[in-house]
Order: structure tokens, then C-alpha cells, then sequence
């Protein structure tokens, strides 16, 4: 199956500033290593992303949170809260990020099917309804889940995330959702405080979402049975026709903003198990897209793994 890459340059417009974690050297050192793997390279079908419109956006958030966040850039903000760093390009950039995650939907269900990426940023999954945080402006997962069932005719759809973080945004917009499925391996305690055990949705969606909260310096290795046991109990009970990824690579065991460890091997084997869902139950269909990850030296190689694992 083809891999479709979804990027911008574009998206290092989105100035946070240098001492910023979450900034543009993210995309550049990725690229780099990307196009340092000529095998890899010439595996990767290069899709240039369209913008969310206000409609696609809203599937997921509220009107007053997007011409909020809008009116803020306009007026010249620079922070959103404390975390949330943004500059004149930003709202442009984060509709962008959105639309990617959209326009990889469309690329994975083209009738050859296919596994997509987006190497996008600012990230997505802390943004909740109602508010940016976390370094996030939109949930790129959640409006690329919803536009697969409002554009596409997707019934059910699992969001995998593997990131240090929990995905507190992914998690509220779905929580009384049976028809999409939210997974979180997460390190716990930790930024932002959400995804206990406990938290597994509410009325029609109680039981469709599973964390996994893990303390700091749990081994990789048990840290992917517990991932794999996991995803196991999710596909007794829950078949999803297309499979999105919250891949963010700050798990990673030198990432300096979390404490657990796993490596780019780990990635890799984490990836495959979520193909053997996809395979199984949504003709291979994979959308992942890049969340966190702030070791500059080390997040390129694990974004290669995990690309190919993806092929």
C-alpha cells in the first residue's frame, strides 16, 4: 500500500519563538531525515493539504472558541495561556494543520485504500470543544474522525494516541460517542492531569474510551504488552472502518518533556499492531498525525520508524 505524505512549509510559519518546545525545527529535522532515507523517500506519495473551512472546524468546536481564537491573532496576541504560544500566521497555519488531517482522510479512502501521514504542527490533541491548550489550537484527530463520517460515510472510527500526554481534547469531544472509539497510553501523573482509568465516557459512550495510565519510567516493554493487551480487548467489542493514530513521538525515553521510555523500535512494533486492526476491520486504512516530540536530534529517526512500519 501506498504511504501519502501530507505537508506545508507552511507550517513553520507558525512562530512560537526559538525557546519555544514546540517549534518549527520539529517539521525541519524530520524532513531531514526523511529525505536522508532514499529508500523511504521514494516510498512516500507527497499530497499538498487543503484548509478546514469554519465548517469543518465546527463539527468539533464551538463558534465563540475559533472567532475567539481568530479575533486574539488579529488583534496581535501572542499567547493563548501559558503553554500556548502563537504569531500572525497561526490561526491560517492551524486551519491548514486541520484540512491535512482531513485531506489524508481523502486519501486513504480513495478506493486503493493506503496508510497517510501528516506532518503537521501546531499539534492537535489537547484542544478541547471549547478551548485551545497544550500547544494546541484545533484537534486535528477529532475533525479528521468526524469528517470521515460526514464526507466519507464512516461508521466507526478508532483514535489511537501514544503520546506522553494525555489527549484530554480527543477524549472530551467524544465522551458520549459510541461510534468513536478514543485510546490513550499516557505517562501519569503528568500534563494535563486527565486520563484515569476510570474516565471511560459517559451515556451512549460509556465504555468506548480506554486510558492506559502509565508511571514515569515504566519499562518499554511493558509498556507495549499493556498497548497491545489493550488494543486486543478494544477489537473484541469495537471494529473500527478507519483507524487514526495520535502519534507522538515525546514517549520516547531522552524526550525532555516526559519520563517514559520507549525507542524508535518500540514506535515501530506499536504502528504495526495498530495495521493489524486496521487490516482486519478497515481494508488497511491508517491516518496518523504527529502530536508531540521535542528531542531535535532524535525525533526524525522516530518518525522514519514509524513511516516504515506504516509501508
Amino acid at each position: 500500500m501506498a504511504v501519502h505524505l501530507l505537508y506545508d512549509p507552511a507550517f513553520l510559519k507558525h512562530d512560537t519563538g526559538v525557546m519555544h518546545y514546540e517549534n518549527a525545527h520539529r517539521l525541519e529535522c524530520i524532513l531531514k531525515a526523511l529525505n536522508a532515507d532514499k529508500f523511504l523517500n521514494g516510498k512516500l506519495q507527497r499530497r499538498s493539504p487543503r484548509a478546514a473551512t469554519e465548517q469543518d472546524l465546527l463539527r468539533c468546536h464551538d463558534a465563540e472558541m475559533i472567532h475567539a481564537i481568530q479575533a486574539y491573532i488579529e488583534r496581535g496576541g501572542s499567547q493563548l495561556d501559558s503553554d500556548t504560544a502563537v504569531s500572525a500566521e497561526s490561526f491560517n497555519v492551524a486551519c491548514l494543520a486541520a484540512g491535512a488531517a482531513m485531506t489524508a482522510v481523502d486519501a486513504v479512502m480513495a478506493e486503493e485504500g493506503g496508510r497517510a501521514f501528516a506532518l503537521i504542527r501546531p499539534p492537535g490533541h489537547h484542544a478541547t470543544p471549547h478551548k485551545p491548550m497544550g500547544f494546541c489550537l484545533f484537534n486535528h484527530a477529532a475533525i479528521a474522525a468526524r469528517y470521515a463520517q460526514a464526507v466519507h460515510g464512516i461508521n466507526t472510527v478508532l483514535i489511537i494516541d501514544w503520546d506522553v500526554h494525555h489527549g484530554n481534547g480527543t477524549q472530551d469531544i467524544f465522551w458520549k460517542d459510541k461510534t468513536v472509539f478514543y485510546f490513550s497510553t499516557h505517562q501519569s501523573p503528568h500534563y494535563p492531569g486527565t486520563g484515569a482509568r476510570d474516565e471511560a465516557g459517559d451515556g451512549a459512550g460509556t465504555g468506548f474510551t480506554l486510558n492506559i495510565p502509565l508511571p514515569a519510567r515504566t519499562s518499554a516493554t511493558a509498556h507495549r504488552e499493556v498497548f497491545r493487551a489493550a488494543l486486543k480487548d478494544i477489537e473484541s467489542r469495537f471494529h473500527p472502518d478507519l483507524v487514526i493514530i495520535s502519534a507522538g513521538f515525546d514517549a520516547h525515553r531522552d524526550d525532555p518533556l516526559g519520563n517514559l521510555m520507549l525507542e524508535d523500535t518500540d514506535f515501530a512494533e506499536m504502528t504495526k499492531d495498530a495495521l493489524r486492526i486496521a487490516e482486519t476491520h478497515s481494508r488497511g486504512r491508517v491516518v496518523s498525525l504527529l502530536e508531540g516530540g521535542y528531542n531535535l536530534d532524535l525525533l526524525g529517526g522516530s518518525v522514519q520508524s514509524h513511516l516504515n512500519a506504516l509501508l
